[in-house]
């Protein structure tokens, strides 16, 4: 099975010769997979080296003269180095594009903490209008990048990660799927997590919802979901801790409820060890979750 991201690059670069209004703007990341785009492309696909805040600013540019642009770079180059950018060039322009990110939390633990972002989505959080989505396997993130392509001039981040479920969800109408119900409780599981959250509560009398799109926040089947179970909600994210507390608290604002946040937590881990030790560090491997989660609906 191929990568989220390789399936960005074969997708995208698909695109690029199907639609004469999309631009990818790349900061070295994934150049030599897009090369054969560029050659074909040269005044749509631009590399303009390591220097993350002008990739920023060139896609807002480009958006401001009526093309749809693609940025892409790991997740900490993207959103947390060049904020300033995408704050100003894009919000506060009025303008729409599609930053297409790779790295996830801690995907290349080898990469060190400067090629982490697990604050990635909560820092988008703190700006207006930008929807979010969080495929948890490549038969995702090809049927929401497309759709991303696609959606005239809205600001959409697309998460993409190492990390992956087992099988592809069907995505529908991006709002929060029930895959198994139950009554003891609400989980939320996000993106890759999805089948470690399936694992873990295996046998429990729980309902889980599955959320690839988490930008807008599905409040409406989290109400409905509640309104058959018990208001106990575990929200399980691949990225910081809480990140979605208080978008589940605005959804449930008329209910007594309560909330777990399970995620990446804030704390450094500097023995970088592999992606499933970070799992497991951050508590999100299967045997753990079971155990934070159990403990809390008791």
């Amino acid at each position: 099975m191929d990568t989220m991201r390789e399936r960005f690059i074969s997708v995208t670069s698909r695109l690029l010769d199907e639609d004469p209004r999309l631009a990818l703007v790349l900061a070295e990341i994934s150049m030599d997979g897009f090369r054969p785009a560029l050659e074909r492309h040269p005044d749509r696909v631009i590399n303009v080296g390591i220097r993350e805040q002008l990739l920023v600013g060139v896609g807002g540019g480009l958006a401001l003269t009526g093309m749809r642009p693609v940025l892409h770079t790991f997740a900490s180059f993207l959103v947390e180095r060049p904020f300033e950018q995408v704050k100003l060039d894009f919000g506060h322009q009025g303008t729409g594009g599609v930053l297409v990110s790779a790295g996830a939390s801690y995907d290349w633990p080898a990469g060190g903490f400067t090629h982490m972002a697990p604050g990635d989505v909560a820092l988008l959080d703190t700006l207006d209008g930008w929807t979010v989505h969080v495929p948890g396997h490549p038969d995702e993130a090809e049927a929401l990048l497309r759709h991303a392509y696609a959606a005239g001039d809205d600001r959409v981040y697309v998460r993409l990660s190492q990390q992956s479920n087992a099988a592809p969800r069907p995505l529908g109408d991006l709002s929060f799927q029930t895959v198994r119900e139950g009554r003891a409780g609400v989980v939320v599981a996000v993106g890759p997590l999805l089948d470690n959250v399936l694992a873990a509560t295996e046998g429990l009398d729980v309902t889980v919802l599955y959320a690839a799109t988490v930008r807008p926040f599905d409040g409406a089947a989290l109400r409905a979901a509640t309104g058959r179970a018990a208001a106990d909600v575990v929200l399980v994210e691949p990225y910081l801790a809480g990140t979605s507390a208080a978008a589940a608290g605005r959804a449930l604002a008329e209910v007594p409820h309560r909330v777990l946040a399970l995620g990446v937590g804030r704390a450094e881990l500097r023995r970088y060890g592999t992606l499933d030790e970070h799992t497991a560090a951050h508590g999100l491997d299967a045997g753990s979750l079971r155990q934070r989660i159990t403990a809390f609906l008791r």
